[in-house]
Protein backbone atom coordinates (compact mmCIF):
# COMPACT_ATOMS: atom_id res chain seq x y z
CA UNK A 1 0.00 0.00 0.00
CA UNK A 2 1.36 3.47 -0.72
CA UNK A 3 0.76 6.59 1.34
CA UNK A 4 -1.85 8.57 -0.26
CA UNK A 5 -1.33 12.50 -0.95
CA UNK A 6 -3.60 15.42 -0.83
CA UNK A 7 -3.68 15.43 -4.89
CA UNK A 8 -5.01 11.82 -4.94
CA UNK A 9 -7.69 12.42 -2.42
CA UNK A 10 -8.44 14.98 -4.92
CA UNK A 11 -8.38 12.02 -7.89
CA UNK A 12 -10.35 9.85 -5.90
CA UNK A 13 -13.39 12.44 -5.25
CA UNK A 14 -13.29 12.82 -8.95
CA UNK A 15 -12.95 9.12 -10.24
CA UNK A 16 -15.46 8.27 -7.68
CA UNK A 17 -18.00 10.89 -8.83
CA UNK A 18 -17.75 10.65 -12.50
CA UNK A 19 -17.94 6.44 -11.58
CA UNK A 20 -21.23 6.73 -9.97
CA UNK A 21 -22.65 9.21 -12.68
CA UNK A 22 -21.79 6.65 -14.70
CA UNK A 23 -23.76 4.37 -13.39
CA UNK A 24 -26.56 6.17 -13.05
CA UNK A 25 -26.67 7.11 -17.18
CA UNK A 26 -26.37 3.25 -17.27
CA UNK A 27 -29.71 2.76 -15.54
CA UNK A 28 -31.16 5.23 -16.95
CA UNK A 29 -30.41 4.04 -20.50
CA UNK A 30 -31.64 0.57 -19.20
CA UNK A 31 -35.17 1.91 -17.92
CA UNK A 32 -35.79 3.57 -20.91
CA UNK A 33 -34.66 0.56 -22.86
CA UNK A 34 -37.30 -1.17 -20.30
CA UNK A 35 -39.66 1.06 -21.48
CA UNK A 36 -39.58 0.90 -25.19
CA UNK A 37 -41.09 -1.93 -27.34
CA UNK A 38 -42.89 -5.44 -26.01
CA UNK A 39 -42.67 -7.04 -22.45
CA UNK A 40 -40.20 -9.54 -24.08
CA UNK A 41 -36.82 -8.31 -23.43
CA UNK A 42 -34.51 -8.68 -20.45
CA UNK A 43 -34.99 -6.88 -17.49
CA UNK A 44 -31.88 -5.25 -17.44
CA UNK A 45 -31.70 -3.34 -14.42
CA UNK A 46 -31.40 -6.36 -12.51
CA UNK A 47 -28.27 -7.44 -13.77
CA UNK A 48 -27.08 -3.82 -13.07
CA UNK A 49 -28.03 -3.18 -10.15
CA UNK A 50 -26.70 -6.51 -8.44
CA UNK A 51 -23.58 -5.65 -10.70
CA UNK A 52 -23.28 -2.39 -8.76
CA UNK A 53 -23.87 -3.84 -5.50
CA UNK A 54 -21.45 -6.46 -5.59
CA UNK A 55 -18.16 -3.58 -6.23
CA UNK A 56 -19.74 -1.20 -3.87
CA UNK A 57 -20.33 -0.70 0.14
CA UNK A 58 -24.05 -1.72 1.73
CA UNK A 59 -25.53 1.90 1.51
CA UNK A 60 -24.76 2.49 -2.10
CA UNK A 61 -25.90 -1.11 -3.20
CA UNK A 62 -29.16 -0.47 -1.13
CA UNK A 63 -29.79 2.84 -3.12
CA UNK A 64 -28.91 1.85 -6.40
CA UNK A 65 -31.53 -1.37 -5.60
CA UNK A 66 -34.14 0.79 -4.51
CA UNK A 67 -33.70 2.87 -7.22
CA UNK A 68 -33.96 0.26 -10.02
CA UNK A 69 -37.12 -1.54 -8.17
CA UNK A 70 -38.66 1.71 -8.33
CA UNK A 71 -37.49 1.90 -11.59
CA UNK A 72 -38.84 -1.66 -12.85
CA UNK A 73 -41.88 -0.84 -11.06
CA UNK A 74 -42.89 1.74 -13.13
CA UNK A 75 -42.05 0.35 -16.53
CA UNK A 76 -43.78 -2.58 -15.94
CA UNK A 77 -46.77 -0.77 -13.62
CA UNK A 78 -46.60 -3.28 -10.89
CA UNK A 79 -47.48 -1.45 -7.42
CA UNK A 80 -44.88 1.07 -6.86
CA UNK A 81 -42.00 -0.57 -3.66
CA UNK A 82 -42.95 -4.21 -4.75
CA UNK A 83 -39.14 -4.45 -6.59
CA UNK A 84 -37.92 -1.87 -4.94
CA UNK A 85 -38.35 -4.05 -1.70
CA UNK A 86 -36.86 -7.19 -3.29
CA UNK A 87 -33.69 -5.82 -4.77
CA UNK A 88 -32.97 -3.88 -2.10
CA UNK A 89 -32.45 -6.44 -0.43
CA UNK A 90 -31.09 -8.73 -2.52
CA UNK A 91 -28.58 -5.81 -2.96
CA UNK A 92 -27.30 -5.79 0.25
CA UNK A 93 -27.07 -9.71 0.60
CA UNK A 94 -25.04 -9.45 -2.16
CA UNK A 95 -22.68 -6.68 -1.25
CA UNK A 96 -22.03 -8.71 2.14
CA UNK A 97 -21.75 -11.96 0.53
CA UNK A 98 -19.10 -10.54 -2.04
CA UNK A 99 -17.55 -8.56 0.31
CA UNK A 100 -17.07 -11.25 3.05
CA UNK A 101 -17.52 -14.64 0.97
CA UNK A 102 -17.20 -14.53 -3.09
CA UNK A 103 -14.85 -13.49 -5.06
CA UNK A 104 -15.12 -11.13 -7.74
CA UNK A 105 -15.90 -13.68 -10.78
CA UNK A 106 -18.29 -13.46 -13.88
CA UNK A 107 -19.56 -17.46 -12.78
CA UNK A 108 -20.28 -16.13 -8.91
CA UNK A 109 -21.80 -12.74 -10.65
CA UNK A 110 -23.54 -14.79 -13.43
CA UNK A 111 -25.11 -17.40 -10.61
CA UNK A 112 -26.48 -14.81 -8.55
CA UNK A 113 -28.37 -12.92 -11.16
CA UNK A 114 -29.64 -15.95 -12.29
CA UNK A 115 -30.81 -16.51 -8.78
CA UNK A 116 -31.74 -13.94 -7.93
CA UNK A 117 -33.78 -12.85 -11.20
CA UNK A 118 -35.41 -16.18 -10.95
CA UNK A 119 -37.01 -15.50 -7.22
CA UNK A 120 -38.20 -11.85 -8.55
CA UNK A 121 -40.06 -13.64 -11.76
CA UNK A 122 -41.54 -16.41 -9.45
CA UNK A 123 -42.68 -13.76 -6.69
CA UNK A 124 -44.01 -11.56 -9.82
CA UNK A 125 -45.57 -14.71 -11.26
CA UNK A 126 -47.20 -15.88 -7.83
CA UNK A 127 -48.51 -12.25 -6.52
CA UNK A 128 -49.54 -11.31 -9.63
CA UNK A 129 -51.04 -14.32 -11.41
CA UNK A 130 -51.57 -17.57 -9.58
CA UNK A 131 -52.65 -16.32 -6.38
CA UNK A 132 -56.03 -15.02 -7.77
CA UNK A 133 -56.54 -18.98 -9.25
CA UNK A 134 -56.96 -18.34 -13.22
CA UNK A 135 -57.23 -20.77 -15.31
CA UNK A 136 -54.37 -21.67 -17.51
CA UNK A 137 -52.45 -19.23 -15.65
CA UNK A 138 -49.04 -21.39 -15.70
CA UNK A 139 -49.08 -20.90 -19.55
CA UNK A 140 -47.81 -17.31 -18.35
CA UNK A 141 -45.05 -18.87 -16.03
CA UNK A 142 -43.90 -21.18 -19.76
CA UNK A 143 -44.70 -18.39 -22.64
CA UNK A 144 -43.49 -15.18 -20.22
CA UNK A 145 -41.84 -15.34 -17.07
CA UNK A 146 -39.50 -17.86 -18.42
CA UNK A 147 -38.41 -16.15 -21.43
CA UNK A 148 -37.53 -13.05 -19.97
CA UNK A 149 -35.50 -15.16 -17.28
CA UNK A 150 -33.75 -16.53 -20.02
CA UNK A 151 -33.07 -12.91 -21.63
CA UNK A 152 -31.92 -11.15 -18.06
CA UNK A 153 -29.54 -13.84 -17.71
CA UNK A 154 -27.55 -13.18 -21.21
CA UNK A 155 -27.88 -9.85 -20.66
CA UNK A 156 -25.95 -10.15 -17.73
CA UNK A 157 -22.51 -10.84 -19.88
CA UNK A 158 -22.69 -7.51 -21.18
CA UNK A 159 -23.64 -5.58 -18.18
CA UNK A 160 -20.85 -7.45 -16.31
CA UNK A 161 -18.14 -6.53 -19.30
CA UNK A 162 -19.48 -2.27 -18.86
CA UNK A 163 -19.56 -2.27 -14.95
CA UNK A 164 -16.04 -4.12 -15.14
CA UNK A 165 -14.73 -1.68 -17.69
CA UNK A 166 -16.14 1.13 -15.47
CA UNK A 167 -14.51 -0.03 -12.25
CA UNK A 168 -10.92 -0.80 -13.99
CA UNK A 169 -10.37 2.78 -14.61
CA UNK A 170 -12.41 4.38 -11.58
CA UNK A 171 -12.16 2.63 -8.74
CA UNK A 172 -10.36 3.54 -5.72
CA UNK A 173 -6.89 1.86 -5.34
CA UNK A 174 -6.05 0.86 -1.79
CA UNK A 175 -4.16 3.86 -0.34
CA UNK A 176 -2.88 4.77 3.11
CA UNK A 177 -3.44 8.64 4.45
CA UNK A 178 -0.52 10.09 5.92
CA UNK A 179 -2.05 10.17 9.41
CA UNK A 180 -3.36 6.39 8.78
CA UNK A 181 0.57 5.76 7.74
CA UNK A 182 2.01 7.55 11.11
CA UNK A 183 -1.02 6.00 13.48
CA UNK A 184 0.03 2.14 12.72
CA UNK A 185 1.41 0.57 14.93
Amino acid sequence: MRIKTPREKKILIVKTTVRWLLYYVLIFFAFVFMTSGTFMKPVVLIPLALCIAVNNDRVGSAVTGAICGFLIDMSCGKLFGYNAVILTFFCIVLSLLFELYLRHRFINILITVAVVSFLQGWLDYKFYYEIWKYEDVEVIFRTVTLPVWAYTVISTVFVYLVIKLINHFLMPKEHLTLEEAIKTE
